[in-house]
């Protein structure tokens, strides 16, 4: 090969490359036939949440810290944007999401126990209306056995539960929230301290389905 073709192998390699933010990814972990499955019946349960026979919610639980976790931002080319960050209390929340931005959130400032999830399910649990189908994760406080002790009682009251594969993140909608919320929703003051954090996210949990939207596919 002379030097010309390695010039342009080159250039063409060069052309599938682009500069992006790296993710991370379970794809590696899981089980592929039982994503797809789990992927094919969520379709069904969609159709059905359209068509008004079902309701079809996501739960899911995340943290907040005064530790900032926004990638990117505008800032003056000649300024370097500096972003306050220091350890604070955790604020966990812990929602439930619809595809029409339906939220139904529980926030703590302590740590997360069977306890706070179960009480969180029941609590939602006497909110719906109608037949409801929450789709979850297989974390293990979710399999908890005060949690499964309360299973049949949230049936009587039409509240299922529909957990999805192990390492299978994009199934759970309720994941885009939380992305929201952490790389675009909150501003930078969030991070000034424990209690700006706390109002901010507060405002924004209060103001999901509101002023603050997602537009699913």
């Amino acid at each position: 090969m002379d030097g010309k073709n390695i010039n342009l192998t080159l250039t063409d390699y060069k052309k599938k490359l682009r500069w992006c933010r790296g993710r991370k990814s379970l794809k590696s972990k899981r089980n592929e036939n039982e994503f797809r499955e789990a992927q094919k019946e969520i379709e069904i349960l969609k159709d059905e949440d359209q068509a008004n026979i079902i309701d079809l919610y996501y739960f899911d639980e995340s943290g907040f810290t005064g530790v900032p976790e926004i990638p990117y931002a505008w800032q003056d080319e000649d300024e370097q944007l500096l972003l306050p960050s220091g350890k604070t209390s955790r604020i966990n929340v812990l929602g439930f999401l619809n595809k029409q931005n339906d939220f139904f959130p529980c926030v703590f400032d302590c740590s997360v126990t069977s306890d706070i999830v179960t009480a969180c399910f029941d609590a939602f649990s006497r909110y719906i209306t109608k037949r409801t189908i929450v789709v979850l994760d297989n974390a293990p406080i979710h399999h908890s056995a005060i949690f499964k002790s309360q299973i049949g009682t949230w049936e009587e009251r039409g509240l299922f539960l529909y957990f999805i594969p192990k390492y299978s993140p994009e199934l759970n909608l309720i994941e885009i929230l939380w992305k929201h919320i952490k790389y675009f929703w909150l501003s930078t003051s969030a991070y000034k301290g424990f209690e700006f954090l706390k109002t901010e996210l507060n405002n924004i949990l209060a103001s999901v389905g509101k002023e603050f939207t997602i537009s699913f596919s």
